[in-house]
């Protein structure tokens, strides 16, 4: 078995990594260990979309569970009706990544993802599948078998969804600029701005199966910045393929990144008495300026491990009601169990038109420390943990920053490499040590 979940999901090159056959097998293990007699399932705009469409029902039906095909539409859409049905969904997207990738991920009834431990069962059911092991103990046939059918009406409740955020209020007189990153939501994102009153300037919406993500979208946010300039607009938002995370502009052009994002939700939020237990919860690679921001305001801040569903999960278990990442998965969980690229841009606006101050003044709630990533490949990850040499330079790095910086170095959830993040008071402090780490990493775990 060569494709596992990774942190939102499995991905691979569609019909070469991601094969029919294999989709067919994991929605026919997905089944087994989820439950349920019918499942939501939703896609983004790829051209291989439809081809993992109809595997994945295959695997479904070929277990006995109804397919209802929701049609193109975000995958926080997905993650509503599976709120609002009761039922297990799943959305085939590779979020960001180029068209030629794709992916599946599953929610939970209640809309959550899955957790490591479902992951993990439904990974040993897909082995036995693959291994040739019975599917199931009796195999459905008859009118067991599953059918398929098409609901096209969960886009229509969830915009809907998103406009009652708002409770009433309006973006009457905003000027906005969407990059829907010819995606999932490159009908939702401008229809629902159009509702709440905005005057609306839309680029990237024009999906063809091979342009989702293709320069655009949050991440290649130039064009976008390049048209708010240009039109003169308030703000512009940037969502990824499946519009599950979002990135801001000011008017100036300038991007907002999602730790700029959170620090003014929370503030924000607090403000009105709705940030609860006065937390957020964030990751590791969230800048340390949030942090610092944060401390300054007598925000509590919680930290888990990368990936949003992590993020989720603290949440839930603590009752918390913001967090996120910054790369723009912002959960808003009074409103969404999932990141919500459209929802959260809708909240800044009228962050934004409430205060009556532009974007620009509420990022500078927060000071971002230069941040320097870098990916070492050829190294051996699982000797990363034992490296006395490495750890030792490590903290003596941090020492030296006394406060005003960080190193951090991981596993790539989804590559075979090693990642080296330091932040410090200036870009040459944090590209000197983030170097320094790098050699040593290589020195140290060379293969």
């Amino acid at each position: 078995m060569s494709l596992q979940f990774g942190t939102d999901g499995v991905r691979g090159v569609a019909n070469s990594e991601l094969t029919p056959e294999f989709v067919t097998a994991l929605a026919r293990a997905a089944a087994r260990v989820l439950g349920g007699t019918s499942v939501l399932v939703g896609r983004d705009t790829r051209r291989s979309g439809s081809l993992l469409l109809a595997a994945l029902t295959a695997g479904f039906c070929g277990e006995g569970v109804d397919v209802i095909d929701l049609g193109v539409l975000p995958t926080p859409a997905v993650a509503h009706a599976a709120v609002a049905r009761g039922s297990v969904a799943a959305m085939i997207s590779a979020s960001h990544n180029p068209f030629e990738d794709n992916g599946i991920k599953f929610f939970m009834a209640g809309g959550r993802k899955l957790d490591d431990a479902i992951e993990g069962r439904i990974e040993a059911a897909l082995h036995a599948i693959l291994e040739g092991e019975s599917a199931s103990a009796t195999t459905p046939i008859g009118t067991q078998v599953g059918q398929a059918s098409v609901d096209l009406s969960v886009l229509e409740d969830y915009m809907a969804s998103v406009t009652a955020v708002l409770e009433g209020r309006h973006l009457n007189g905003m000027r906005v600029v969407l990059d829907c990153a010819n995606g999932a939501t490159s009908t939702a994102a401008p229809e629902v701005f159009r509702r709440l009153g905005a005057s609306v300037t839309v680029i990237h919406a024009s999906p063809n199966g091979t342009n989702i993500n293709a320069d655009c979208g949050s991440t290649h946010p130039a064009s976008l910045q390049g048209a708010v300039r240009a039109s003169n607009a308030d703000l512009g938002f940037a969502f990824d393929g499946d519009a599950d995370r979002m990135l801001a502009v000011d008017h100036n052009g300038e991007l907002v990144d999602g730790d700029q994002l959170m620090a003014m939700m929370a503030l924000d939020m607090r403000s009105r008495n709705r940030l609860a237990a006065d937390t957020v919860v964030v990751t590791v690679m969230t800048n340390l300026g949030f942090k610092l921001a944060m401390r300054d305001a007598g925000v509590n801040v919680v930290e888990t491990k990368v990936g949003d569903r992590y993020v989720l999960e603290s949440i839930e278990e603590n009752g918390y009601s913001l967090g996120g990442e910054q790369s723009g998965h912002l959960i808003l969980r009074d409103h969404a169990t999932t990141g919500d690229g459209t929802l959260a841009a809708v909240v800044i606006a009228d962050l934004v038109q409430r205060s009556g101050k532009p974007l620009e003044m509420h990022a500078a709630t927060m000071t971002r420390l230069p941040q320097v990533l870098k990916n070492v490949k050829g190294v051996d990850r699982s000797r990363l943990d034992t490296a006395t040499e490495l750890w030792d330079e490590v903290r003596s790095i941090e020492e030296s920053f006394a406060g005003q910086g960080r190193v951090l170095i991981r596993p790539s959830g989804t590559e075979a490499l090693i990642r080296v993040m330091v932040e410090a008071a200036t870009p040459e402090l944090a590209t000197s040590a983030c170097d320094r780490l790098c050699a040593t990493v290589i020195r140290t775990l060379a293969l």
